[in-house]
């Protein structure tokens, strides 16, 4: 278990804090707020003893989800065998990451958070994957990327384009569940057909209603779900697909020159967003197949999920988190296919720079028309 250490944090902006020898007390880098040490260490004493409760309850319930899930987890399994020798593990004290590699790779920063802080620690407790996409694009491939994701963009504070900080891009393997299973159901559509045609004075238009059914099941194959709490859902389903025909079983000689992240919620608890998709996709399957007809109205729908297995797999992921002005950007780039996301902070002394530049000329153009 990796030791712990404390970040401290504003209360008022989460900035970090540090003690300022001129004050004697702890200082915000960001919003300067000063705050007496007493305080923050009550504060965070406190802190840390919740937490310490959080995690353990947290793991007591994802050991029982485990047990009790539909998701068939029977061959998982916990043994790294002679590999677990040569792993190491590093704990985030700011974010909570945990992070596994090779006990030759060096961690200086968390890939999540951008913390400078991260603890070693003995490699112990982790689930062994069953699969992994090995890393296909480098870390030169990602930085090209984050630059061509940075042009263009004019507003992008100059920090944002400076090449150290671009330097700092990390590989990581997020974790994921995939599942497998089937989907079965059934859909009852309204749909009518209408035609115009003239009788005698009169143009009539005649429409006939249908009552149409559909009824079907679908098998479903390794879809996937992040595990990684750190991990936004939306930056993971941004940078999809992935190409799962190059799975390969685990071996840890992957995670050489990397870090990997440990799971940290549950096949039951992500197996939500799993079926979901699923579902979503079984019932557009069968409102495709009622054709030849003007309008389709579903008229009711009823869905069954079928779990299956659940398997555990590592996925490429170039991160880099930052902070500007107090507020954190993550960056993320698929490992296999290159696909880039990430917000961007604006400056807007630049804007207002700009705006003045392309309203100063036509303030005086208006004022001329005005005088005429």
């Amino acid at each position: 278990m990796a030791d712990q250490v404390t970040n401290y944090k504003c209360p008022a902006c989460t900035g970090p804090l540090h003690y300022s020898a001129s004050l004697g007390k702890m200082k915000c880098e960001f919003c300067e707020s000063v705050y007496e040490v007493a305080e923050i260490e009550a504060m965070y004493a406190d802190k840390e003893k919740q937490a310490a409760q959080a995690m353990e309850d947290t793991h007591k319930e994802a050991v029982e989800q485990d047990e009790t899930a539909g998701w068939d987890v029977s061959d998982l399994e916990g043994d790294w065998g002679t590999a677990a020798q040569g792993m190491r593990a590093y704990s985030c004290p700011s974010c909570g990451a945990e992070l596994i590699c090779e006990e030759t790779t060096a961690a200086t920063s968390c890939p999540y958070c951008g913390n400078t802080t991260i603890v070693p620690g003995q490699f112990a407790g982790a689930l062994k994957p069953d699969y992994v996409i090995p890393f296909k694009l480098t870390k030169k491939d990602a930085m090209k990327a984050l630059k061509e994701h940075y042009k263009g963009r004019p507003f992008l504070p100059s920090a944002f384009m400076n090449e150290n900080h671009i330097e700092e891009i990390k590989g990581v393997y997020v974790p994921f569940w995939m599942f497998d299973g089937k989907v079965e159901g059934n859909a009852q559509y309204q749909t009518t057909n209408s035609r115009v045609y003239v009788s005698g004075d009169y143009e009539v238009t005649e429409t006939k209603h249908y009552a149409v059914e559909r009824a079907g099941e679908f098998a479903f194959e390794k879809v996937p779900v992040d595990a990684a709490s750190k991990m936004p859902d939306d930056y993971m389903d941004s940078i999809e697909p992935y190409d799962y025909k190059e799975l390969k079983p685990f071996s840890s000689t992957y995670l050489a020159g990397y870090l990997a992240d440990k799971y940290d919620e549950s096949a039951e608890e992500c197996s939500g967003r799993a079926e979901d998709r699923c579902i979503e996709t079984f019932e557009s399957a069968l409102r495709n197949t009622v054709t030849g007809y003007q309008t389709c109205v579903t008229a009711g729908k009823q869905t069954r999920v079928h779990r299956g297995k659940a398997h555990y797999a590592l996925l490429p992921v170039w991160i880099l988190s930052t902070n500007w002005k107090g507020k954190s950007f993550l960056f993320a780039m698929n490992g296999q296919t290159g696909r880039m996301v990430g917000d961007l902070p604006m400056c807007w002394k630049k804007f207002w720079t700009t705006f003045a530049a392309i309203a100063a000329p036509l303030t005086v153009v208006l004022t001329v028309f005005l005088l005429l």
